[in-house]
């Protein structure tokens, strides 16, 4: 009986064991990915004020203000 117990237990810890490095793999995972979604979230920033300021400059070379203004 004890043997079978201790197949059991043996069992239980391998599976625990296997699980706890799963679980440690896919923190390490998700934490690259959260460095990689900050890193492209600042890039996209950088981007879209780029482009508003091009379409800010755009729009005021073609808008000349009108001569009694100059």
């Amino acid at each position: 009986m004890t043997t079978l117990h201790d197949a059991r237990l043996e069992k239980l810890e391998t599976q625990i064991a296997f699980l706890e490095r799963t679980v440690d793999e896919l923190n390490a995972v998700v934490v690259e990915q959260s460095k990689q979604l900050s890193k492209l979230q600042a890039q996209m920033r950088k981007v879209s004020d780029a482009m508003d300021m091009q379409e800010l400059e755009r729009i005021r070379a073609t808008n000349s203000k009108p001569p009694h203004y100059q």
